[in-house]
Parts: C-alpha cells; sequence; structure tokens
C-alpha cells in the first residue's frame, strides 16, 4: 500500500479500524517517508537476504523491507494492528506478521524454521522503554544475524555506540561493543513521527561480529564485574565490585595496580581491554578462594 507515510492515508486506516495510539506500548509511527529506506537498504544487502522487523506500526518500514528482502518475518505485540497489517501489506506474499512479544519469542529457532539458508537482517523502530532490553536480547543470544539497524531516542543512540572509556560509557555501551560493531548512521527529528515525541531520534547499525576473538576466562563473570562497577558509577570501581565479589576494596586496588591501572579509577574511565585484563585476574582471585 503506498503513501503509508501520509498523514490523511494513516489517519483514515486508523479510524476505519477504530484504533488509538497506546503510550504504554510507546507508539510513535513513522510519517518521514525518507527514513524507512534508508534503514531497509542499510540493513538488506541484497534480494536473498531474510529480515526480522520488531514493531510494525502500520507496515511503513514493513513495506520498505518487502521490497527488498526475499522474506519478512514481523513480530508485532498490538493485536489490534493485525487487520491493519492484512490491509496496509496485502501486496506481499513475502511478509510474515507474528504476534508476540519479542521478548518471549525463541528467535533462533524462528530463524531456523523460517529463514533458513539466508542473511539475516534485524531491523526496528523500537520504542524507547524496550531499547536497551531488546537489543541485549538480540545480541546475548548470539543469534545467526548479519547486522541490527534500528531507530532509538537519540541518547540513547549516543550510549549505545560511545567508545569504552568515556563519559557516555555505560554497562550496555561495553556489551554492545563487545558483541558487535556499532555506528551511528543519521538524526531523525521528532516531527518525523505521529504523534509527535518529546526527543529526538536516530539510526543506529550494529554490525554482529561472527564471534568474539578475545582472550576471555568467564564471559558471565566479565560482565557481571562490569555491570556492578556501572551500579555506583560515581564511586570509584573498587567499591561496587568488591561489594558483589566478596574481596576486599585494597585488595581489588591492588590488582588494578598491578595490571597498570590506578586504583581510583571508575568505570567510565576503564578501557575495553582494561576489562577484559581485570576481569580475567578476578576470576583468578575467586578461583584461588
Amino acid at each position: 500500500m503506498e503513501q503509508l507515510c501520509n498523514i490523511s492515508v494513516v489517519r483514515e486506516v486508523m479510524e476505519r479500524h477504530n484504533f488509538r495510539f497506546s503510550k504504554a506500548l510507546g507508539q510513535n509511527f513513522l510519517i518521514n517517508p525518507s527514513v524507512c529506506p534508508r534503514i531497509a537498504e542499510d540493513g538488506v544487502r541484497d534480494s536473498e537476504y531474510g529480515a526480522i522487523e520488531i514493531g510494525t506500526g502500520v507496515g511503513v518500514l514493513t513495506n520498505e523491507l518487502a521490497k527488498r528482502a526475499k522474506k519478512v518475518v514481523a513480530i508485532e505485540i498490538d493485536e489490534r494492528l493485525l487487520p491493519i497489517l492484512d490491509e496496509t501489506l496485502a501486496e506481499y506474499d513475502n511478509v510474515e506478521i507474528i504476534h508476540a512479544d519479542v521478548l518471549k519469542v525463541d528467535l533462533n529457532r524462528l530463524i531456523r524454521e523460517r529463514l533458513e539458508g539466508m542473511d539475516v537482517c534485524v531491523c526496528a523502530n523500537l520504542p524507547y522503554y524496550i531499547t536497551s532490553p531488546v537489543i541485549m536480547a538480540l545480541l546475548e543470544q548470539r543469534l545467526p544475524i548479519r547486522s541490527v539497524t534500528v531507530m532509538v531516542q537519540k541518547e540513547a543512540a549516543q550510549r549505545l555506540c560511545a567508545q569504552v572509556g568515556t563519559r557516555d560509557c555505560g554497562a550496555v555501551t561495553f556489551a554492545v561493543r563487545y558483541y558487535s560493531e556499532p555506528k551511528q548512521l543519521f538524526a531523525v527529528s521528532r516531527g518525523s513521527f505521529m504523534p509527535a515525541p518529546n526527543v529526538d531520534s536516530a539510526v543506529i547499525r550494529l554490525e554482529v561480529r561472527e564471534r568474539t576473538d578475545l582472550d576471555v576466562r568467564d564471559e558471565r563473570f566479565l560482565f557481571r564485574v562490569v555491570k556492578a562497577a556501572f551500579s555506583q558509577r560515581r564511586k570509584t570501581l573498587a567499591n561496587p565490585v568488591s561489594s558483589i565479589l566478596g574481596l576486599s576494596k585494597q585488595r581489588i586496588g591492588e590488582v588494578l595496580q598491578e595490571l597498570g591501572i590506578k586504583s581510583t579509577v571508575r568505570a567510565e574511565e576503564m578501557k575495553f581491554e582494561e576489562w577484559i585484563l581485570l576481569a580475567n585476574r578476578l576470576f583468578e582471585e575467586k578461583g584461588h578462594e
């Protein structure tokens, strides 16, 4: 269905189906016609690709993905949108809509059963309130996907794509860098949506690593240390880490100094490689207890 970015067309479709926006689901539908083609072009690299979309709205991005991909599997949590999508995507036979909460879907199984043999990308206009949970779910499951191209709140984009060791860095920043190569692509103004949110957005791309060639002793322990340190980011790293590991602040300070890191370092000052070194060393310390 053409003109899905036309406000009058969208309103007419919504009124016909008695649809009202849900604040609880963070629904802001794109009406800027230039955005979704750019997202789809970035994600779908050739016509043999399979695409997973998270959250369809009225099908603006779904439409662009369907033009380019071999198959599109779109996951939509709002049952009220299903009859609208039947109408707006009627011309495509390569689109499958799944009514589900993406955080409860077995995505490995979905890819295996519906997109077998295809290079797979994920594309989405993510509601702000589930940005981090969805991105981490996609990365932590080590799905057989090539990339994740998503629109998120501008501040979230800056945080997700920040360099480790800078003020914008957080635990999620580290995790994103661990599993992927992130890049900010372009900004999207708040006026590109209906209804308009109170903040601007940005589109980012995560190029997913096929494997992580890092000398990590224990991944779960590494992320435990990182999350603990950022949970009290204004304090020196030794304080929160000592609490969760049961090691004294003095001993953690000594380990930091042995690694060439100042004992008063804060989480946001730590470089990526330093986190690996610290976690490996603390893992050994715990193993010797």
